[in-house]
Order: structure tokens, then sequence, then C-alpha cells
């Protein structure tokens, strides 16, 4: 798989009022604006083969990470059953708000979504501050795809938007044991595919804010250290 440009329409981004921002079209055209590949992408099977047999564990994980009843934010989409499950997660006397910069997307899961009342899902950009504020914010897979400059903000303004006593729940790539055996195809796959993840590996997520004096930060690692779970909870 390579990185390519293709031209993506902007009529949409027009009419929500925002704008992709130029690094994701620079870099993840070929991954998430495309309509094209998109639809390749989105197979539980291709999901699963990225994360190396792991994405239902991961995805699990996380969503036990939340309960019946509240309102979580899930910080831009993400391919396979995840914004299904956590729905599900939080139940009809719960909500998932889901939030991402770009329409296709948010197109695309509305209809995974279909059946699920408790859900909505709108176009925003989240390096922007959010109006609103929840009970828990759930990031999956996000911050290892935008630069640093954005990650930073990004992780500001979804601790920003817990409540008191509330959390920030964020899995993503960390840095695998030395002896891990995917550790050198993981860094071809950082260089070609993933120029972001890099500068992710061996920061910890609570030195990237600083809102994050409020929270008390826990991190979990699984698979050899090439995943992390890490819980923020506000005091």
């Amino acid at each position: 798989m390579s990185i390519r440009t293709e031209s993506v329409p902007q009529a949409g981004n027009k009419a929500s009022g925002a704008k992709l921002p130029e690094y994701l079209r620079r870099t993840y055209t070929w991954a998430y604006l495309s309509p094209r590949t998109m639809p390749w992408l989105d197979r539980a099977p291709v999901v699963s083969a990225i994360l190396w047999g792991n994405a239902g564990r991961l995805m699990r994980w996380a969503a036990a990470q939340f309960a019946p009843g509240e309102h979580v934010l899930q910080a831009a989409c993400v391919y396979g059953d995840f914004s299904p499950m956590l729905a599900r997660r939080v139940g009809p006397q719960g909500r998932l708000s889901i939030r991402d910069v770009a329409p296709i997307q948010i197109d695309n899961v509305r209809r995974k979504l279909a059946g699920l009342p408790q859900a909505d899902a709108e176009v925003a950009d989240l390096v922007d501050p959010l109006p609103t504020r929840y009970d828990a914010v759930c990031c999956f897979f996000l911050l290892h795809e935008v630069p640093e400059a954005e990650r930073r903000r990004i992780v500001a303004n979804l601790l920003a938007a817990v409540k008191p006593g509330g959390r920030a729940v964020f899995v993503d790539y960390h840095r695998p044991r030395p002896w891990h055996p995917l550790a050198p195809v993981m860094a071809g796959v950082f260089r070609w595919l993933e120029p972001f993840a890099e500068s992710l590996l061996d920061e910890p997520l609570g030195t990237l804010a600083d809102e994050a004096g409020d929270f008390e930060w826990h991190k979990q690692t699984r698979f050899g250290g090439l995943y992390q779970l890490v819980v923020a909870r506000r005091r």
C-alpha cells in the first residue's frame, strides 16, 4: 500500500463549515478521504490485519472503560465495528457523540450507526475547543495520525471537555519492547505510512497538555508494549 494524493471534492466541507487540514489531505487521502479505498479499509478483516489480529481485543478493551448511561465523546471516526460497539455500551439511556473533520467519514459512520438512536455524528475539527462537556471521552488510534502541534491541541481540548469526575481514555500505539518480533516491521510502517507516529511512541500522554495536571493518569500496555491504553481521570 503506498501513499498517493487524490482529488477530494470540497462541497461537503463548505456545507459543513469545516476545512480539511492540509496534513490530512497530504498524508492520509488514500486512507480516509478516498471513496474508492474507504469501503475496502473499513472491512473487519482488514482492520484486524492492520492491528495484527488485535482489533477486537483493543476495541473491547477501550469500550469496557465506559458505562451505560454515560454521555461519551468519540474523537474521530474509527474503521470497523468500534462505534456501534461503543454506542451499545452506553446504551439507550446514554449518548455517544462522534466528531470528525472529514465529511466522508461522518457519512460512513452514520450508516454504521443506523438503528442506534443514542448515537450522533457531526463534522468538527478537534483542534478547536469543544462546546460541550462529557462524562467521558474516547480517543481510539487518533493521536499517532496527527502532527505534534495539532496533537497537543487535540489532547488539551479533549481534556477540557471532560466533566469533573469524568475521564478521557486514549488507545494508541506505543513503543514495543526491544525484543518484539514486529519492532522492525512497525518501524517501517511508521516510517512510510504513519509519519507522525514516531513522535508519539516515547512521549507520555500526560505531558501533552497543561490541563494534564488536573487529572490522574494510569497507563497499561498490551501485545509486547505495541499498544497502550491510558486513562486520565479528572480530579
